[in-house]
């Protein structure tokens, strides 16, 4: 595999002395796919709390509609 003089650095930055650049990148996509799982159930946390807000609103405004007589 042929890497970018700036990767081959980058990496050696990132390993230790015993550590071999191909177990760096398994840490490294180790580590991306554990921030994915967690953007993931943040991103689905805060979808439902924004549909329970979502639910309080329509039932607020539910009340209000239902106390005004409209005339269109």
């Amino acid at each position: 595999m042929q890497l970018n003089e700036n990767v081959k650095v980058a990496l050696d930055r990132l390993k230790s002395s015993r550590d071999t650049y191909e177990q760096v990148i398994v840490n490294l996509i180790k580590v991306a796919e554990e921030c994915r799982r967690k953007e993931e159930a943040l991103l689905i946390e805060g979808c439902k709390v924004m549909a329970d807000d979502m639910i309080k609103l329509n039932e607020e405004w539910g009340v209000v509609s239902s106390d005004l007589d409209w005339e269109w």
